[in-house]
């Protein structure tokens, strides 16, 4: 089983988007049991919350469901459950890279390090914004998914068969 968590700050847009994301891409390619996804927040700000309403509106106009999660505060634990931690952008990454055990800080990496044709290296938070930024959000971490598996089918795909 390869064990993907998305971390953002409060856990209600961007990382539960991209959960959303790659988890419809690994339903369809029929790996649900191969891959498990999870995302949590750097702050609990928000913990037992759904994701944000335009978050949750915009991936369901890509027929994307995020209604059944909740916010969670990542932890050092989730360093030895995940084999991919992935950070929305460079704060996160700084937080995340502060509480990383030794050892294990081969698992963290940028989430957009997964679409270098994007040029970005941070999702920008859209909650403070717009229905566009929900919008620029999903393209992004769409990007950025397609690149993640690939990734995984190429790197660790002997796990998956």
């Amino acid at each position: 089983m390869i064990k993907v968590l998305f971390v953002c700050m409060g856990n209600i847009c961007r990382s539960p988007t991209a959960q959303g994301v790659l988890a419809k891409l690994v339903e369809e390619r029929g790996l649900e049991d191969r891959i498990s996804i999870d995302s949590a927040g750097t702050h609990a700000y928000h913990i037992g919350e759904a994701p944000d309403a335009r978050s949750a509106r915009a991936a369901a106009e890509r027929g994307i469901d995020l209604s059944r999660l909740r916010a969670r505060q990542v932890t050092v634990q989730d360093f030895h459950q995940f084999d991919y931690v992935l950070a929305m952008d460079s704060d996160n990454f700084n937080y995340l890279a502060g509480i990383c055990p030794q050892g294990y800080d081969a698992k963290l990496r940028l989430f957009l390090s997964f679409a270098p044709q994007l040029e970005f290296s941070d999702v920008p938070d859209p909650y403070y914004g717009g229905i566009t930024g929900f919008e620029r959000v999903l393209d992004m971490v769409d990007a950025a998914a397609h690149g993640l598996m690939e990734d995984i089918t190429a790197n660790l795909g002997q796990t998956l068969r």
